[in-house]
C-alpha cells in the first residue's frame, strides 16, 4: 500500500450545542485544528428535499492517524471544512494495521 498524498488542508470541526432559552438548542461548529488530507471523490447522487434538488457526493478522506481519545481524531459526529465546503464524516477506520493513517468516509451535500 503506497503512502497517501496529504495535499489538502482541512479544518476539523465539532458541533457545539448552546441552550436557546426556549427549551431547545442552537448548534454551531467549533474548530478543533487543521489536518492535511488526501481527498478522493467516490460516488454521487441527487435527491429532492422539501422540493429542492440536493446533490450528495461521497468522499474518501485520508488523514494521519491519531490515538483513540485524542481531540484531533476524527469521529462520525464531526465534519471537515475547506473554505465554504463542508464534508460530514459518516465513518472512520484505520487505513493500515499500524494505524499510521485513518480513512474517513464523508458526504458533501450541496443545495442546487
Amino acid at each position: 500500500m503506497k503512502a497517501p498524498r496529504l495535499n489538502r488542508k482541512l479544518v476539523l470541526e465539532a458541533p457545539v450545542r448552546t441552550a436557546d432559552g426556549a427549551g431547545g438548542y442552537i448548534e454551531t461548529w467549533a474548530s478543533l485544528g487543521t489536518v492535511w488530507a488526501e481527498v478522493t471523490a467516490r460516488s454521487g447522487s441527487e435527491r429532492q428535499v422539501a422540493g429542492v434538488p440536493v446533490s450528495r457526493v461521497g468522499y474518501r478522506i485520508v488523514v494521519r492517524g491519531t490515538p483513540e481519545g485524542s481531540l484531533m481524531r476524527p469521529s462520525p459526529d464531526q465534519r471537515f471544512a475547506e473554505g465554504i465546503r463542508r464534508f460530514v464524516i459518516r465513518a472512520v477506520a484505520e487505513r493500515d494495521p499500524r494505524g499510521q493513517y485513518l480513512t474517513c468516509f464523508a458526504d458533501e451535500e450541496v443545495a442546487a
